[in-house]
């Protein structure tokens, strides 16, 4: 876990950015950024000024963040008339995550804080997180390995005739007695998501989830993830879960199929292995991840599935990889429209993935660290279709 020295790194880096941003202070609000800088996580507000020492405003419970909070100055939350004396002056420009606070916490804030200006400091603390620490990889690298474990127990409990939310139930099972935290931290607005899904046949694919395969779920209410739908022989079946173990989130998936595999979904597959070990190659530093997406998209069109990359013929979704680290949906994206040069630390989670309508969906998902010779694989274990 985070100890004091990576603590005060942190902050020291993020001070830096926002002196050179020419903001005063920022004022954090989401739980997961305030446990990226402090180590603790309870409900309350940090305040970083950019000159000075960080305070934290705990509303609950100030008992458990000072028992586990790496800052010196951590207090109970205050009255809003004792706000506006302990948190800057006025004139100052302070700084805020506009991509996930409400809007009716920002109003507040503007009220009780007069004579601020309130900034996004969004992709500052973003970008800062993305590149993770030494310690951090490792924090990772363990996710994976305890999430490799359980992948490598599927063919002993995978049947046919079995409902997708069996075979879910019993990833989930296995992996919360090993630790799994059973929640995955998402930041973008209107996204949601269990542990992970299991699902299998024709009719894997369509979903508000913003990835290329979602699941029917159990109700329009709950659309994603696994289904009543019974798994059937010679039909793919995809388990697509991440691990997340003392906060840090891996992502993973892996084939399996009772019987045999259609051809045309088996050739998907292969074509999901060549963009994988393509886009590895070139997850190094000053890589642009939109030059990384069309590589895989056009790789893509060249073997005739252009239109099947992705997702669903017309609602595919325009990435190949997303990072991960204290979210699953962090920085960097290998996406259309990201233009921002990869950094030699940051984890991202590469899946390649193929719909076929009518007969399935098929592909590879893996998790790796950029660095100089391209990614380092963090889920160690063997990307073949595990057939039954």
């Amino acid at each position: 876990m985070l100890n004091r020295t990576e603590a005060k790194q942190r902050l020291t880096r993020f001070r830096e950015r926002l002196a050179e941003s020419g903001v005063q202070a920022a004022l954090l609000l989401m739980p997961v950024d305030i446990f990226y800088f402090t180590g603790t996580r309870q409900n309350s507000a940090l305040w970083i000024p950019a000159s000075g020492e960080p305070v934290l405003l705990v509303r609950k419970s100030l008992v458990r963040a000072r028992e586990e909070g790496l800052i010196g100055d951590i207090r109970p939350f205050p009255s809003s008339k004792e706000l506006s004396a302990l948190l800057g002056r006025e004139g100052d420009k302070v700084g805020m995550t506009f991509d996930a606070v409400p809007v009716a916490q920002q109003a507040w804030y503007s009220k009780v804080l007069p004579g601020r200006s309130f900034v996004d400091i969004t992709m500052l603390v973003r970008e800062l997180r993305s590149v993770k620490s030494p310690a951090e990889i490792e924090m990772l690298r363990h996710s994976a390995g305890k999430l490799c474990s359980v992948f490598s127990e599927v063919s002993t409990f995978l049947k046919a005739g079995m409902r997708e939310l069996d075979l879910a139930a019993e990833m989930e099972y296995r992996l919360r007695r090993i630790g799994h935290e059973g929640y995955v931290r998402m930041r973008a607005f209107n996204q949601e998501l269990f542990g992970g899904m299991a699902v299998s046949g024709g009719a894997a694919s369509y979903g508000f989830f913003d990835g290329a395969v979602t699941g029917q779920g159990l109700s329009s209410a709950s659309p994603q993830g696994a289904s009543l739908c019974e798994i059937r022989e010679n039909e793919p079946v995809l388990v697509d879960f991440a691990g997340v173990f003392n906060g840090y989130i891996v992502d993973m998936t892996r084939m399996f199929v009772i019987g045999a595999l259609d051809a045309d979904l088996q050739r998907a597959f292969e074509v999901s292995l060549e963009i994988q070990e393509a886009v590895r190659g070139a997850m190094v530093p000053g890589a642009i991840g939109e030059e990384i997406y069309r590589q895989a998209a056009a790789m893509a069109e060249a073997a005739g599935l252009g239109g099947n990359f992705m997702g669903m013929p017309g609602e595919q979704s325009r990435f190949v990889g997303h990072g991960v680290g204290l979210e699953l949906d962090e920085l960097p994206v290998l996406a259309q429209g990201f233009a921002m040069p990869l950094q030699a630390g940051q984890v991202v989670a590469v899946e390649p993935k193929f719909v076929i309508p009518g007969k399935g969906a098929v592909g590879i998902e893996n998790t790796f660290v950029v660095t100089d010779a391209g990614g380092e694989r963090l889920t160690e274990l063997a990307d073949e279709i595990v057939a039954l």
